[in-house]
């Protein structure tokens, strides 16, 4: 059936993280990654009916979310995984939160590879340990991991490691090889691995996402695969993700980490992710086609239109990642926030001063409108 991704509600003062940013000023929010389309018509009947019950006590996970989460990961990705592997939790941000605090000891640290999504690199410094980032490396345009930096980076003192696979914010689906050897180095340096896969069902290319459970126990090694349909189908605001932990001693001791800090999960949450997952795959088809026309137009219009700009080949999630030191502006974001465009700074993701990301999960005439503007910023400056 035919869906909606031409329009979108109005999202003012509804308490939009990503609008009100802007509030009051006629600035198009490109940021954060929450997309502007309407989820899918049987998440909403399944929050409407779970309303209808009219109940909203504390809620532990239905026999039935946690099915669909079973079928979900062996109907998509080829895993078979067991009711006692999933643990739910409210977002994949408190869960990176409580894996540093659960597999690092004081004194100790994690390692990652920049630039990458924020959390990354302010869950360490939260839970007061240390930090060490190995940059990615760009190879004839594609950005792969820097094994020989990993090497070096590591120590005795590393005892967890952190992918983003499919990567936010370069758009990259590592291919199997480059997985299995972070599997292979992690498990030689004896690090849990934690595999970030919220964008798994976003992948816009014709290429495999590798789950890191394919590897989870392989030389020993401990792994946590995280999961969510948030950012699949545009449900960021129900807070509900779920890991899989296979091995019993790292979920317990995962799970004893999370004692007290972490509330449960509401039923809506629930509700919704149970819907997505079951019934929600005609709508991420449909989308997958809008967010390729939206890729291939933020591509064609950067190389065409924005000179001084660059960005890379976008092959899963809805966000771009931009270069634009070739503009030779201090604070290119607030030069584009100041033309109506609002982008995400590049320093948070642990990127030098110039890159910026834009998230392109919009209805086309607001991208274009966006992209315009943008256009007639560098204009206005004289960089034609």
């Amino acid at each position: 059936m035919p869906y909606d991704f031409a329009n979108c509600p109005d999202r003012h003062a509804t308490g939009s993280l990503k609008w009100e940013r802007y509030a009051g000023r006629d600035v198009l929010p490109m940021w954060v990654a929450d997309m502007d389309f309407i989820s899918p018509p049987e998440v909403i009947a399944a929050l409407r009916a779970r309303a209808d019950h009219g109940v909203f006590g504390y809620t532990i996970a239905p026999a039935s979310t946690v099915a669909a989460a079973i079928d979900y990961l062996r109907n998509q990705h080829g895993i078979e995984a067991q009711p006692e592997h999933i643990v739910w939790f409210p977002g994949l941000v408190p869960a990176l939160n409580v894996a540093c605090r659960a597999f690092v000891p004081p004194g100790g640290e994690i390692l990652t590879c920049t630039p990458v999504y924020p959390p990354f690199l302010s869950a360490p410094e939260f839970a007061g340990i240390g930090l060490r980032k190995v940059e990615l490396a760009e190879n004839g345009g594609v950005w792969d991991i820097n094994f020989d930096a990993l090497e070096a980076a590591v120590t005795p003192k590393t005892s967890l490691f952190i992918l983003c696979n499919p990567h936010n914010p370069v758009g990259r689906v590592f291919p199997p090889q480059t997985v299995a050897r972070l599997a292979e180095f992690c498990a030689r340096h004896k690090l849990v691995m934690v595999s970030d896969e919220i964008h798994c069902d976003l992948v816009l290319d014709l290429v495999p996402h590798t789950s890191g459970l394919n590897f989870a126990g392989v030389g020993g090694l401990p792994l946590v695969a995280m999961f969510a349909p948030s950012k699949t189908f545009n449900l960021a605001g129900l807070a509900c993700a779920f890991l899989v932990i296979p091995d019993t001693a790292t979920r317990r001791t995962f799970q004893q980490a999370a004692r007290g800090l972490i509330t449960e999960i509401n039923a809506f949450g629930y509700a919704g992710s149970e819907a997505a997952l079951r019934h929600g795959w005609p709508w991420r088809d449909e989308l997958l086609g809008v967010l390729r026309g939206n890729r291939d137009r933020v591509e064609e219009f950067v190389a065409a239109s924005l000179p001084g700009l660059r960005v890379w080949h976008v092959e899963a999630t809805y966000l771009a990642w931009l270069d634009a030191r070739g503009l030779g502006m201090t604070d290119a974001v607030k030069f584009f926030a100041d033309h109506g465009v609002g982008l995400s700074d590049g320093i948070p993701f642990g990127a030098p001063p110039g890159f910026l990301r834009l998230n392109f999960g919009c209805p086309r005439h607001q991208l274009d409108k966006a992209l315009n503007r943008m256009a007639e910023a560098l204009r206005a400056r004289g960089i034609n």
